[in-house]
């Protein structure tokens, strides 16, 4: 038994693989055809060409030009301005004030003088001042024309006493009889000189005037 059982099922099994192979073979052959149909379809559209002869074409008229748009002009609708105030009026500062000027610096008052010793004293002539110019000093054509004046000098004084210069402060309306006053005063005056708070001689001044008058015979 066991013997005929193995026999039995070996040919079912041969009996599977020859029909599995008959499945196989056949739907190798369904498939090969059918793709074989497909390709002699791709062929016959890819050969076949379809070419159609141009035809002539009509006489057309000419496209119209297009014709010119205007625009609307562009209307702005008028905006209504608020009224124009104008700001309100504010007055300047004033300017600043310059400051004021500083105080004058105060001085303190000088100390007096110390008080001399000695009271000073000034020059006084020696003698008589008329002897300093007389008539015999008269220029002589001053003497012929008739001339007469009066004139005033200034002398200074050195601490010796002597006349050390001679300036005419109102002239006689002759330089001559000014010329001789001076230089016979400069040659004959002699002064007691000036002294100084210390009791000192020192220089001063002497004026005085000399009235020149024709003699009469």
């Amino acid at each position: 038994m066991a013997y005929a059982d193995q026999q039995v099922s070996g040919n079912r099994i041969t009996a599977f693989i020859v029909v599995a192979l008959l499945h196989v073979l056949v739907g190798w052959l369904l498939v090969s055809g059918l793709a074989y149909e497909g390709f002699q379809k791709v062929v016959k559209k890819v050969t076949t060409i379809d070419i159609k002869k141009d035809e002539p074409k009509k006489d057309e008229p000419p496209p119209p030009p297009p014709k010119k748009v205007t625009p609307p002009p562009i209307t702005v609708p008028p905006t209504k301005m608020p009224p124009m105030t104008p700001p309100p009026f504010t007055a300047p500062p004033p300017p600043p004030q310059a400051p004021p000027p500083p105080p004058p610096p105060v001085l303190a008052p000088e100390p007096p003088p110390a008080a001399p010793r000695v009271q000073p004293k000034a020059a006084v002539p020696k003698g008589n001042p008329g002897s300093w110019a007389t008539t015999n000093d008269y220029p002589s054509a001053a003497l012929r024309e008739e001339r007469q004046g009066t004139t005033r000098f200034r002398v200074s004084v050195g601490p010796d006493g002597r006349v050390t210069d001679c300036t005419v402060t109102g002239s006689s309306g002759h330089p001559d009889l000014d010329a001789v006053a001076c230089s016979k005063i400069k040659a004959r005056a002699r002064f007691t000189p000036a002294t100084d708070g210390e009791g000192q001689p020192t220089t001063g001044s002497y004026s005085n005037a000399i009235r020149w008058v024709i003699p009469k015979d």
